[in-house]
């Protein structure tokens, strides 16, 4: 068998005009435009096995994705001193593969990850978001209280089920351990959440975010949020906030790569075959 190369990609995309991560039929997706810009640079079917960290949903922007693929070694030689700046010229600008960079055959960009890091942006400013960002931002209609959110988050921190804020899927697990759900409001008045797990469930940062925002315009005490936690199914009072407010920002792999397979093992047993 032909020794094989594997690299990781680290990619940032905006996501309006993608209908997720994950390939799909007659959908422009950011796993379909990326496989389709390999096949032509290197050849229909050259690059395999493409995995990636984080599933986004449509409308989910990444400054921080990460995903692996397995090339050829002749080709790899052939192309590693160009392929990235290939990737550039030939892939759409909404979409770009900001490092690529040759990994240990056992490194798995979904399984040997040891957290995944979400922002969620918002205004509440009374004209709305910034016309520039007005992809990234959500607008809401009310005042928000930066201290009623950092109340609701606080009760959200730690493991839990959150059936209450996944769309369950059949036999996969909805608990899950948030290590870090905080706010901030930066210096332009922009609201941020940030939101750290050692993976998510479908929907759960977005609907994380509806719950909380809720708590803090006032229409929900700042218990609420936590106090879902107790719910076995998914909670219909749950509002999903809006895809395009929310970023993957970063994805944590073990510091020494010697860990990576230990890892990926470990977070099989507990995952599988739940969403990353």
């Amino acid at each position: 068998m032909d020794e094989r190369i594997r690299l990781r990609l680290d990619v940032a995309y905006d996501g309006t005009g993608f209908s997720g991560w994950a390939a799909q039929p007659q959908r422009r997706t950011a796993a379909g435009v990326l496989v389709a810009t390999l096949d032509q640079i290197l050849g229909a079917g050259v690059a395999t096995g493409l995995t990636v960290a984080g599933r986004t949903d449509a409308g989910v922007h990444a400054s921080g994705q990460v995903c692996h693929l397995d090339l050829p070694a002749q080709v790899w030689r052939a192309y590693a001193g160009s392929l990235l700046r290939r990737l550039a010229r030939v892939l759409p600008t909404d979409l770009r593969v900001r490092a690529l960079t040759e990994a240990p055959a056992d490194f798995d960009a979904r399984f040997s990850a040891t957290f995944r890091r979400y922002e969620y942006r918002v205004t509440d400013a009374p004209w709305g978001a910034e016309p520039l960002r007005r992809h990234e931002v959500l607008a809401w209609p009310r005042p928000l209280d930066l201290t009623a959110l950092e109340q609701a988050a606080a009760g959200l921190v730690g493991e839990h089920d959150f059936a209450a804020y996944c769309k369950r899927k059949e036999h996969a697990t909805t608990l899950r351990e948030v290590t870090r759900l905080d706010w901030r409001r930066d210096p332009d008045g922009l609201l941020v959440a940030t939101v750290q797990a050692d993976a998510f469930c479908q929907a759960m940062v977005r609907s994380l975010v509806g719950a909380m925002l809720s708590a803090g315009d006032g229409r929900r005490p700042v218990d609420w949020p936590a106090g879902l936690l107790t719910r076995r199914e998914r909670s219909s009072e749950v509002t999903v906030a809006p895809a395009h407010g929310l970023t993957l920002v970063a994805v944590g792999y073990p510091d020494d790569p010697a860990e990576y397979a230990r890892r990926a093992d470990l977070t099989r047993r507990l995952r599988v075959p739940a969403a990353s």
